[in-house]
């Protein structure tokens, strides 16, 4: 925003707002920052976007990483969301055969793939069908364990552990990239690779990551604040995709689970952690 000529406590002021990971609040949050009568509402998850458009249809706002925006009913069309919402989209959903390509090539044996989701979070179902149909391709079964908090993820990677899962998928959530430490050390211990979407959560343990960087995506849903406080109509403006995506490897991890990272994958990562 200062980039775009806004200096806060001149011609911005920002009313922050944090769940720590707490689901319940976002309602509560959502609807106190509908009471200030902000002129924009920024937010960075599926499930808080849903909370905000039940707190309003009229005051804009703009997603920076929504899963998906079509399917959750944020959006009529990516080219013309026709309502009061825009900004950015994740494509997880899009990406998952790719998560699916990439285990499989870290685990050569794997025969059997968990995939973990959020109960709330409204994109995750598509994810899942894509994940089911990208695995069913390559003769892989899929597991489907749900956690919405830090007790259900333990259980589920337990249950991982009793059904000796070694290769989980963990979609991309807001309360999952918080939790990532726990998510991290729980597949050490039951030794399950995991991959999940964006590099913060390797650089907390996680195996490996494939997807679009967020900072970028923050980045330009400042682009949009910008263009809706000179005027725009959020329903105008087309939802944007990233268009280039990175993989990170944490070697320290997959030594950790006894795991020889293929030479192919070495060679095509854009970081490998050490």
């Amino acid at each position: 925003m200062r980039e775009l000529g806004y200096i806060e406590g001149k011609n911005l002021a920002i009313e922050w707002r944090f769940a720590d990971g707490k689901f319940e609040r976002f309602p509560a949050l959502a609807a106190e920052l509908v009471q200030l009568k902000v002129e924009v509402l920024v937010t960075h998850t599926g499930a808080t976007v849903q909370a905000l458009k039940r707190a309003t249809s009229t005051i804009p706002i703009v997603m920076t990483t929504s899963l998906d925006p079509v399917g959750s009913g944020f959006a009529a069309s990516l080219a013309r969301p026709g309502g009061n919402i825009t900004g950015l989209a994740l494509i997880t959903a899009d990406l998952s055969p790719k998560h699916v390509e990439l285990l499989k090539l870290m685990l050569p044996s794997l025969s059997r793939v968990a995939i973990l989701t959020n109960p709330g979070n409204p994109g995750h179902p598509g994810v899942l069908k894509n994940v089911q149909a990208a695995a069913q391709t390559r003769g892989l079964q899929v597991v489907h364990v749900q956690a919405g908090n830090a007790e259900e993820i333990e259980r589920g990677f337990e249950r991982m552990a009793r059904e000796r899962l070694n290769g989980a998928i963990v979609v991309s959530d807001s309360y999952f990239l918080y939790q990532r430490k726990q998510i991290a050390e729980l597949g050490i211990k039951h030794r399950v690779a995991t991959i999940y979407s964006n590099r913060p959560s390797v650089v907390a343990g996680i195996l490996m990551s494939y997807g679009s960087n967020n900072a970028d995506s923050y980045r330009r849903a400042a682009t949009y604040v910008d263009k809706i406080l000179k005027g725009a109509k959020p329903c105008d403006l087309p939802i944007e995709q990233p268009s280039t995506f990175q993989l990170t490897i944490n070697r320290k991890t997959a030594k950790a689970l006894g795991i020889a990272i293929p030479k192919g994958l070495l060679d095509r990562a854009d970081e490998v952690i050490d």
